[in-house]
This record gives structure tokens, C-alpha cells and sequence, in this order.
């Protein structure tokens, strides 16, 4: 997997809790913090200050330990992600012709994953809420099609109480 699958993840978990998503300096901080970067280098990679990066940063921080459910700082933001997300994160260093310092992120998971293409998040509250959601879209994308709420449940498998919710949920 790539940085970007995890920043997906982090995103998607932040989207689930906030209803927002995540932007690029919040991208470029989680990306930095991964890779051990200081903030003075983080600001200088997405072109602002360091203060200014550093008070995005808290609040970033701060916003992450309430989707997570868990204290998360600089120091421990890769181990919640690998807890979380079923993600095993590792950093390594290279060097280039140049002798500029490349950085590279490698994640595997630790666990065969059902769907490959998606990563499952590891907190229940959250993998509940993403099948709320994927429930929500698949009903209604059925009943744009003129299916009846018999025929959705049916094809589904779902009760019909859950259908019911999605009603009222709308």
C-alpha cells in the first residue's frame, strides 16, 4: 500500500465522524509526522509557517483523538493508525544520486482483508457507521430504480426495520 491509501483511510474516518474531509496542509501534516518530519519541514514542503503549521497541526491532532476514540499525538499517530486501520506502517530512508534524503512509507496489513480494494477500520462504532452508509447508498440507488421496499430487502438481505430507518434517516 502507499501513503495515499492511508490518508484515504484517515479521511474516510474523519468524514465518517465530522462530515468533512480532510485538506491538503492536514494531508501533508499526517504524510510529514509519518515520516518523522519536523513542522519547520512540513511548512516548507506545503509552503507555509511553521507557527501556522504547528497550530493546524493541534488542532488536527485534537480532531483525530475524538475520531479514534484515543489520545493521539505526533509520538503515537502511526500506532493508532495501524491500530485502527488493521495497517502495519513502516519507515525507511534511502539515498539518491545526490545525496538528497528520500523518505518512503511501506504499509502492509497484518490481516487478510475482505475487501482489498477498502481498508476496514479497526473501531466498531466507525465500521458500523461505513456499513450504515453503504447500506444507505446501495437503498437508495435501489429505489431510484423503482424497486419496492419488499424487493430491496429481498435482494438486500436485510431486515425490514433497517429499511425503515433509512426512511426516516433521510
Amino acid at each position: 500500500m502507499h501513503v495515499q491509501e492511508v490518508l484515504q483511510f484517515v479521511d474516510e474516518a474523519v468524514y465518517l465522524k465530522t462530515g468533512k474531509y480532510l485538506n491538503d496542509l492536514q494531508r501533508g501534516i499526517i504524510e510529514g509526522t509519518l515520516k518523522r518530519q519536523k513542522y519547520s519541514e512540513i511548512a516548507e514542503n506545503n509552503g507555509s509557517s511553521t507557527g501556522y503549521v504547528k497550530d493546524v497541526g493541534y488542532a488536527l491532532l485534537k480532531m483525530l483523538s475524538d475520531v479514534f476514540d484515543e489520545p493521539v499525538n505526533n509520538g503515537n499517530l502511526k500506532s493508532v493508525l495501524e491500530r485502527q486501520g488493521n495497517l502495519s506502517i513502516t519507515f525507511t530512508k534511502s539515498k539518491i544520486r545526490d545525496n538528497n534524503n528520500i523518505g518512503y512509507i511501506n504499509i502492509c496489513s497484518d490481516k487478510p482483508n475482505t475487501t482489498p480494494a477498502k481498508i476496514q477500520p479497526a473501531n466498531p462504532n466507525l465500521q458500523q457507521r461505513n456499513n450504515n452508509q453503504t447500506n444507505m447508498e446501495r437503498i437508495d440507488k435501489l429505489r431510484r430504480f423503482g424497486l419496492s421496499d419488499e424487493q430491496i430487502v429481498e435482494a438486500l438481505e436485510l431486515p425490514l426495520e433497517v429499511l425503515k430507518q433509512v426512511g426516516l434517516e433521510e
